[in-house]
């Protein structure tokens, strides 16, 4: 049986209207203003609290980034059971070793003067997260609470609001618990808080949901359904709600205007028909927007806009996934929602930076793992076309932690997953839910059951989209229903397993829902270069020859020839697309790893090898010529052998070393999935040939490495080299954006790296850099890379990790210069000039 999938996109908790004069409705993020502690104080609640000795802070929060790290901040003694532990160990910085576990208050005052004047107003506070157990107070009385901390939740305040409107002042009790989670989950209320003002009738939060049923060349159909909320004992039929459906350049393309009647449930339903619509896809992710606004009689009660966009999503059995009638491959990347040295308080400007920086990699995909995403992020990937999996959980009733969502499922499971579909239900960029992440469930005789019941909620809650989860025991879903009961199979690492489990299932698909986790640090080499499984080294680092995995895991070639081989395997989510805090693996005990090494780029933002190894296989029209390892070694490794490896999308290089061929290398594309997974082939790199060039017996000698490569006629058409560096002589600094916006939350992310007279990367060099900031921004952090080091990410300083890191400068609200500098004994220093507009 064929499904299909039509969609369109739209609302998310960003956007809950626009501000218009005309209409009663108003929106503002509740920033600045809060005071913070973290002592544990019930009476906090009260409106006559002195608050006046709690530390100032900015909203979006993470109390704990600043530290300092410390093996006892959450040790955990568990066996983790999806890495194939049987024993119970003390894991120190499975949550990156940073001082999360605790009770935090948070206290702001806001006013609605418009309150005071006419009381026929309705005030919402919405928060995008708050990690985690959320207890919200207004005026001293309770108003709600949340315990999930991903999710977004929102509270209707009128009830508690003083009678003039004015000086209302909310109380925030956070608390996350020891054994809660797998990962670093960050503190606080790390992401925005919002006030919104509305009339009593209105459109509430994420009221509207649009579909396209149909869409076509000539036309595209577009179905808008409106939820209002209206005054107790009020006639629906006073009420009628008028359309206008916008492009992406503000011109009114079809409009409607509906009545509102006793038998249409407080929900508009409008249809509309857009001639020649523009789609919106990866390369060109058009947006519309629906402004709707709310008339009882002649009086306009509410406005709120919708923008959304136009696509089609299917998924064919045998055949894989179509965007827009196209058949698209999932290159897709997991993330944790930390943002490296910024912790878990979520920034725009980080996100966009990781998105583009995806992008060019050739990633389309990304997976919010495990957990809900901040609004933030789908909308940058809605604006620049990068598609979406949404997660949910991590755990269902059994847990994985001691205190876990395990302890929330059966009162929160459907109240999660109804708001995060809610919220994010007309998003274009989101194409798939996941209702799970390697629940035990899985391998139990209820557990397709309970499968079942989310996958029911969420076509419930959106029929237009496919469900899935990752799982990680095909040895037991294939054959106890549990992965038969998914619309599409997700399946976590063992790609051999992919032609038994598409033998026995019978949607006749296979998805990697999670793949690789190859583990590399940047820039470190390691011989011999053979492959390992759970390789671990003195120095707590892995090789960035990326030869290295996990026991569970594999190579980045093992799932590409799959997804290339086989039609019904349709694509793959990477772990991870950025290395993250915590779950420092294969380093489960050895303090001081404390973040990952999963990533294909490093938690300082800085490519690994491995991104160009992907960006050759996901991006083939973009040009990459990458050579490793780098070339500056001790005398004594002068005549020792010092493999070459190469990635490129072309299919063929020569190397010399110092002008002296090595030969040419070609990628063998005669290599299949089948016959490929032998011992042998395993342990010759066999896979690894198709996709990479290797010289494995070049000897060191100090000079140039040059690489030449060829189309496939044989003609030379791209070079690349590298060079033995000498000394140290100075810093050299590159920002990532020269020109911020005068918001106060912008960011410039500035490489720092130390060279040679002649411009060439010290790749050894460790010293301590020093920065200071001038003008119109400030210092907010910097990170190195290295999974082990416990320098704090808030000082101005940093030591180097492999030559490099990075620094990052924010903006202020006044536009000016920003002076960037950057000092260190024995080279010489570096300033970089920015511009805040």
């Amino acid at each position: 049986m064929k499904t299909k999938h039509y969609l369109l996109l739209a609302l998310g908790l960003w956007c809950l209207g626009s501000p218009n004069a005309r209409a009663d409705r108003r929106e503002f993020l509740q920033e600045k203003g809060w005071r913070f502690t973290r002592t544990d104080d019930s009476t906090a609640v009260r409106t006559d609290y002195d608050d006046s000795r709690w530390q100032r802070v900015t909203v979006p929060h993470d109390w704990a980034i600043y530290g300092p790290f410390n093996p006892n901040n959450d040790r955990q003694n568990v066996a983790i059971v999806q890495d194939g532990q049987i024993e119970p160990s003390k894991h120190a910085g499975r949550t990156g070793g940073l001082p999360f576990v605790g009770a935090g208050w948070y206290r702001t005052r806001f006013d609605v003067p418009e309150f005071g004047a006419k009381q026929d107003k309705r005030v919402t506070l919405q928060f995008d997260g708050a990690m985690s157990g959320a207890q919200v107070w207004v005026n001293g009385k309770k108003a709600g609470e949340w315990p999930y901390g991903y999710n977004s939740f929102y509270f209707d305040v009128t009830p508690y609001l003083n009678a003039d409107g004015m000086n209302n002042t909310v109380a925030v009790r956070l608390e996350n618990l020891p054994e809660s989670s797998r990962w670093y989950p960050g503190a606080g209320l790390y992401r925005n808080v919002h006030v919104v003002v509305t009339d009593e009738a209105h459109i509430p939060v994420w009221g509207t949901y649009v579909t396209t049923p149909e869409v076509n060349d000539r036309f595209a159909k577009v179905n808008l359904k409106t939820e209002v909320v209206l005054p107790e004992g009020f006639e629906p039929n006073r009420y009628r709600l008028a359309t206008e459906i916008l492009d992406s350049a503000g011109r009114v393309v079809t409009g409607a205007t509906s009545k509102l009647s006793e038998y249409d449930g407080g929900v508009f339903v409008q249809n509309f028909v857009i001639d020649n619509p523009a789609l919106w896809d990866l390369e060109n992710p058009v947006l519309y927007t629906a402004v709707s606004k709310l008339y009882e009689g002649n009086d306009l009660k509410d406005e709120y806009s919708t923008p959304f966009g136009i696509r089609t999503i299917e998924v064919r059995p045998d055949d894989g996934f179509y965007l827009n009638g196209r058949k698209t491959v999932f290159k897709g990347v997991c993330n944790h929602h930390d943002l490296g040295p910024l912790g878990a308080a979520v920034n725009e400007a980080a996100i966009r930076r990781q998105v583009r920086m995806l992008k060019d990699m050739g990633a389309n995909a990304i997976r919010t793992s495990h957990n809900m995403p901040a609004p933030e992020l789908v909308r940058v990937c809605d604006e620049m076309g990068m598609m979406l999996m949404v997660e949910t959980f991590d755990e269902w009733r059994s847990p994985k932690c001691q205190n876990g969502y395990n302890r929330l499922f059966d009162a929160w499971a459907e109240k999660d997953l109804v708001n995060v579909i809610r919220h994010y239900r007309n998003a274009p960029s989101v194409v798939m839910w996941c209702i799970g992440n390697e629940v035990p469930e899985q391998g139990m005789e209820h557990g397709a059951k309970i499968a079942h019941w989310l996958q029911s909620i969420a076509h419930r809650e959106d029929p237009t989209r496919p469900v899935t989860q990752g799982m990680d025991n095909p040895g037991a879903v294939i054959n106890n229903n549990f992965a038969a009961v998914m619309e599409v199979p997700g399946f976590n690492y063992r790609p051999f397993m992919y032609p038994e489990n598409y033998r026995k299932l019978p949607q006749r698909i296979i998805l990697g829902t999670e793949t690789a986790s190859t583990v590399s640090s940047r820039g470190v080499y390691k011989f011999p270069v053979v492959r390992a499984a759970m390789k671990t080294y003195p120095d707590h680092q892995a090789s960035s020859y990326d030869v290295e995995h996990c026991g569970w895991s594999n190579l980045p070639e093992d799932d590409f020839i799959q997804h290339e081989d086989l039609p019904y395997a349709f694509g793959e989510f990477v772990w991870t697309g950025f290395d993250y805090l915590g779950e420092p693996t294969p380093y489960y005990t050895n303090w001081p790893s404390h973040s990952s090494l999963f990533g294909i780029i490093d938690l300082a933002g800085i490519p690994k090898d491995r991104y160009y190894l992907y960006r050759s296989h996901w991006n083939p029209s973009a040009e990459t010529l990458h050579i490793l390892p780098h070339w500056t070694w001790p005398e004594e490794r002068i005549g020792d052998t010092i493999p070459v490896f190469v990635y490129t999308n072309y299919p063929s290089a020569e190397l010399f070393i110092n002008g002296v061929s090595q030969g040419i290398r070609t990628k063998d594309t005669t290599i299949r999935v089948e016959g490929s997974y032998t011992k042998e082939a395993q342990a010759s790199f066999e896979r690894q040939k198709r996709y990479r060039l290797m010289w494995m017996d070049t000897k060191y000698e100090p000079g140039t490495v040059r690489v030449v490569a060829y189309d496939s006629t044989g003609r030379a058409v791209a070079t690349e080299e590298i060079h033995t560096a000498g000394k140290p002589y100075r810093i050299e600094l590159t920002a990532d954006r020269t020109v911020l916006d005068a918001t106060g939350r912008d960011l410039s992310f500035i490489n720092v790296r130390v060279v040679d007279r002649d411009g060439n990367l010290c790749p050894d060099d460790t010293r301590e850099i020093k920065f200071k900031v001038k003008g119109a921004g400030s210092y907010r952090a910097a990170a190195n890379g290295n999974p082990a080091s416990l320098e704090l990410f808030h000082l101005p300083q940093m030591k180097l990790f492999s030559g490099q890191l990075t620094a990052i400068v924010q903006s202020a609200e006044a536009p000016g210069k920003i002076v960037f500098e950057a000092t260190a004994p024995g080279v010489r220093g570096a300033t970089l000039t920015l511009q805040v507009r």
